[in-house]
């Protein structure tokens, strides 16, 4: 969607591609609502910190303050190095080199009525699926706590529900547009929809065997242990050593792509650690976010990378793995230095990290 509203602004894809990549995956942690992974990092916070004090918790809205202000300070970083640094770089689009369907032409008055057919259809299935959410006994919700996140059928079956929510108004605007003359043309659609997933099974193919053996070897945990004695025989302290630790976990992060699962080993060690010298655990886990964050979109093990490289070869067929790091590098050294620029400048300030959250253990 980045790729396609960039050319319709006469901009390169790719660029709005990288834009794209980087907010959602540079940029993970910041955030105007609490997500899914805030209560999972605290539940994994609150153990580690029970190790210093039985009756510590870390609240899922511990980091809420830091990563809404985030929100706003990733925007403005990654504006700036997309129409800087990014787009520059990649020079002039050249639509000869696209693999892309080149009847595309300017929007018909059919078309545009198949749009608006589309769109109301999506605005029908949205209407529809709040109705079905609103009752408390609705059948999409946790049937013992009526939580319709945690441990819902609604969270259970969300893959399924998005897919619905794509197709149908995709199915529609084929009938209306006059490309959809039967199912058979719908399966045809489909068929070639997944043939440029070829590339991408393969590539995620070798990069399941990468993952694999650094699981098998432990490598992730070692680096993770070996960095928690760096730190601790540095003997710093204040900003420089919550630094410090951004950078470790930013560089983990490129050996180990489960935000959940490198806390899980990451927050025994330096919780307690720092807890030790005065600092809440609710600041650590900010700083661990950061890192994490930061290095997702330069790192081949990272889930989605491989997507974006077949995303990108729709509108580039030169482009590879080293094209996307070279292009999202200036996104990971920009984000990293103005996120950590924000954590000291919120450490010398003192305002709590979050809600109920202050940076100091009193």
């Amino acid at each position: 969607l980045g790729a396609l509203a960039f050319i319709a602004c006469g901009r390169h894809p790719i660029a709005g591609l990288a834009a794209a990549f980087a907010g959602v995956s540079g940029g993970f942690s910041a955030n105007l609502l609490v997500g899914t992974l805030d209560p999972l990092l605290a539940g994994i916070s609150t153990e580690a910190a029970r190790l210093i004090d039985p009756t510590y918790t870390v609240s899922a809205v511990g980091n809420y303050y830091f990563m809404f202000v985030s929100t706003f300070l990733i925007t403005i970083l990654g504006t700036f190095v997309t129409n800087k640094i990014v787009e520059p770089r990649l020079g002039k689009w050249n639509n000869e080199n696209a693999n892309l369907d080149k009847s595309v032409s300017i929007i018909t008055a059919k078309e545009s009525k198949a749009l608006k057919c589309a769109n109301l259809t999506l605005l029908v299935l949205i209407v529809g699926l709040l109705a079905l959410l609103m009752p408390e006994t609705s059948f999409l919700r946790n049937a013992e706590t009526g939580s319709i996140i945690n441990k819902s059928p609604f969270m259970g079956s969300i893959v399924v529900i998005i897919a619905i929510f794509f197709f149908v108004p995709g199915v529609v605007y084929g009938r209306v547009s006059g490309k959809f003359a039967g199912e058979k043309d719908v399966c045809k659609a489909l068929g070639k929809s997944m043939s440029s997933m070829g590339g991408y099974i393969a590539l995620v193919f070798v990069a399941a065997q990468f993952v694999n053996y650094f699981s098998y070897t432990n490598l992730g945990t070692v680096i993770a242990l070996k960095g928690a004695e760096f730190l601790k025989a540095t003997g710093l302290s204040g900003p420089v050593l919550m630094l410090l630790f951004v950078i470790l976990s930013a560089f983990i992060n490129l050996f180990m792509g489960s935000a959940s699962a490198k806390w899980a080993i990451m927050a025994p060690v330096f919780i307690p650690m720092f807890m030790t010298v005065g600092y809440s655990p609710e600041l650590i886990q900010v700083a661990y976010r950061i890192g994490d964050s930061t290095t997702n979109i330069i790192s081949p093990l990272m889930s989605y990378f491989a997507m974006i490289v077949v995303f990108a070869q729709q509108y580039d067929e030169e482009s590879g793995i080293g094209t996307i790091i070279s292009t999202m590098l200036p996104y990971t050294l920009v984000f990293l230095g103005g996120w950590a620029v924000m954590l000291v400048i919120w450490m010398l300030t003192g305002l709590p990290i979050g809600i109920g959250a202050p940076l100091y253990l009193a």
